[in-house]
Formats: structure tokens, sequence, C-alpha cells
């Protein structure tokens, strides 16, 4: 996938895992998962059988828009593992191939709310993480390593659009709806030490707390958060479900924020966020308390695993 600020690109798409994604029963449901970020905040599923992580090339010549046949191979036997444990997950999705991001597939479909266009969009890694599985066989310098786990770790998120691009009736692009002007602010640092300082942390906090029940606790999960230049939804469940309770806030909260961001992109120039902050403040008791009932019953709690390190449950509604 060649990717801008503001586009996604589909470089080539593979007909036979999208066979697979296509035949998937419309009856089958998903295994009972756990969602949690571990250590590193990485967002995973825990899953109640391991799956079989193949050996996959790590070195992929971005000018190809094709992936290696051995690649290919690898992938497809993959999914149809992992589409038997989240048949439902994967329903309805398309794959396409990134070359830039050889080790997290990805999968995508389109949703309309009223006029606008959105696109769910998930990534999944292939990569093994510390600690995260069973190594079966080593990896080396040219290939990652064949593993067991029980975890799947994802990005997946909903993104406003402007538009779908098409070539020869098939889709090529995805046009992001861009509604920030810009989320670099400055510099820190001196010397070698100068880092660039960005507010797209900030703006996350901003955006999920105005539509958080009170008292929730949601670090790491931002429901509502900064990404593209843009604001997005984060699925923490990839499932159906999830998609469509989270979407209608995502729309609500674009056409109520649309106005005010360049109020509160002013608001964070200046420092961290806080809900302290005026800016914050009077958005905040204009949001209508209906639109907060959607995130009712989720939360996260941190706890340590068997190794002593932090980890985070993401709870949900209905769910212990």
């Amino acid at each position: 996938m060649e990717q801008t600020q503001n586009e996604i690109r589909i470089a080539s798409l593979d007909p036979e895992v999208n066979a697979i994604l296509g035949s998937i029963p419309a009856e089958d449901q998903d295994a009972s998962s756990i969602v949690r970020f571990n250590q590193s905040e990485d967002l995973h599923l825990v899953l109640p059988v391991d799956l079989t992580y193949p050996r996959l090339p790590i070195h992929h010549d971005v000018r190809e828009s094709e992936p290696s046949a051995s690649y290919a191979h690898a992938l497809k036997r993959f999914m149809a593992e992992l589409v038997g444990v989240l048949p439902e997950t994967f329903r309805g999705l398309a794959y396409y191939f990134d070359p830039a991001e050889i080790l997290r597939p990805c999968f995508y479909r389109l949703y309309k709310v009223e006029s606008d266009v959105y696109l769910f969009h998930l990534r999944v890694d292939l990569a093994q993480h510390p600690f995260e599985g069973e190594v079966l066989e080593r990896g080396t310098n040219d290939q990652t390593a064949a593993f067991r786990s029980k975890k799947l770790f994802f990005e997946s998120e909903i993104i406003p659009l402007d538009a779908v691009m098409w070539e020869l009736g098939r889709v090529k692009a995805f046009k992001i709806h861009q509604l920030i002007s810009n989320t670099w602010i400055g510099e820190t640092g001196r010397g070698y030490l100068v880092h660039g300082i960005w507010m797209d942390g900030g703006l996350s906090r901003f955006f999920s707390r105005l539509f958080m029940p009170e008292g929730a606790r949601f670090h790491p999960w931002y429901p509502i958060f900064c990404k593209y230049k843009t604001i997005c939804a984060s699925i923490a469940a990839p499932n159906p479900e999830m998609r469509k309770r989270i979407l209608p806030l995502l729309h609500r909260a674009i056409a109520f924020l649309r106005p005010e961001m360049e109020k509160i992109q002013a608001s964070l120039k200046s420092g961290e966020f806080s809900d302290k902050i005026p800016e914050f403040r009077e958005i905040q008791a204009r949001v209508p308390p209906a639109w907060r009932e959607v995130l009712q019953g989720f939360g996260t709690k941190a706890y340590l695993n068997e190794r002593d390190m932090k980890e985070y449950l993401l709870e949900l509604p209905g769910k212990s």
C-alpha cells in the first residue's frame, strides 16, 4: 500500500485470500476472546485456541505491488486457520496487499451513514511479540520465526472518507476526510536531542474524554482518536457488533467537533491536555448526555501479568 497523509492506496488484491473470506458461512460465530493491552500497550485478542503463525519473508521491495509466491501461500494457510476461529470478524471484509507492511496484512469494509462514507480498516500483526508465544522455528535475517500463540495483535479503526477512487472496475484508493490542519506544534530539546512535538495524543484524549461516561477509565484505549489528521474511532473488539455500535458515535462526533477544531487545537498548543482547561469544559457541557451512553460499560482495568508487568483488560458491556 502506498500511503500519503490523507490517502490509503491499494497495491493489489489476492483473489484466493478474498475467496477464503467470501466462503465464511453466514451462521458461524466467533470463538470467545478477551481484549487486552500488553505491557507495551499493544492491543490484542486472547483466544481460546492456539494460532500457528507461519515463517514469512521480512523484506519486500516496496516498488513491487505483488507479494512473493511463498508469502501469498503462507498467508492463505494462516487466513484459513484464522477465519475458522474468528469467522464473524472477517465476514464481509476484503483483503489487500500492502508492500510497505507485509507483516501486517490489511482488511477493509466500507460503511455509509447518511451521505458520509467510512472505512473500517483492520491490520493483523503477524510478527512475534516478546514473550507472547512458543517458537516452533527460529527466525533468520530474512524470515520471521514460526510460532504458536493464543494472542492475535491487531489495529482496528474506522476512518472518515472524502472519496473512494476506482480504476478499471476495482477500488484503488481511499481519500481520507482531513479535519485537522496540523498536528505538529514545534520542537523540544537542543542539539542532537531535538524532537518534534505532536498533539495527536492530546487530541485523542480530548476527543475521547468528551464522550466517556463520568468516571470511566479508558487508558490506553481511546475510542475516538486522532490519526491521519482526522477524527477516527478505535474498534478494540473488531467484530461487527462493535463496529455498528461505535460508528454512529463517530459520525455524530465528527459533525459536532468540525466547527470546534481550531479552538481545540489552539487549546493544546500551550500545554498538555487536561479536563480542567476552559475550552474542554465548555465543549463538554454541550455534548448531549445520551451520546455518552454508547460507551457505558466500557473501560480498562490494569493488572499485573505472570511476569509482574502491567497490562490492561478492556471491559465490555455485559461481560465481566
